[in-house]
């Protein structure tokens, strides 16, 4: 059965850090292929992308994280991070991992709360 648990969320104030974990099960050897996104949900607001790394290791992220926000991926563990640095009230939002590659899946989400 595949699953996605992401862990590391939490309460933070402004220009503080965090890293986000991303645990991938039920891929076995065909994780390294799926490319990994960082997705985050800010309540009244529209799901949006944050990062995504593909299996070869490029990364994309949103303007508004650029510079801030680092995503990485051991596949070795099937798990992707994303360290998220200097962090702003705005980037509070419930934060979801997706894998995909053609199907994709879905985290349950870790909330991020950045506040003083």
């Amino acid at each position: 059965q595949v699953q996605l648990v992401e862990s590391g969320g939490g309460l933070v104030q402004p220009g503080g850090s965090l890293r986000l974990s991303c645990a991938a099960s039920g891929f076995g050897s065909m994780f390294r292929f799926y490319a990994m996104g960082w997705y985050r949900q800010a309540p009244g607001k529209q799901r949006e992308l944050v990062a995504e790394i593909g299996g070869g290791g490029s990364t994309n992220y949103a303007d508004s994280v650029k510079g801030r926000f680092t995503i990485s991926r051991d596949n070795t563990k099937n798990t992707v991070y994303l360290q998220m640095n200097s962090l702003k009230p705005e980037d509070t939002a419930v934060y979801y991992c997706k894998a995909d590659w053609g199907h994709y899946y879905w985290g349950q989400g870790t909330q991020v709360t950045v506040s003083s």
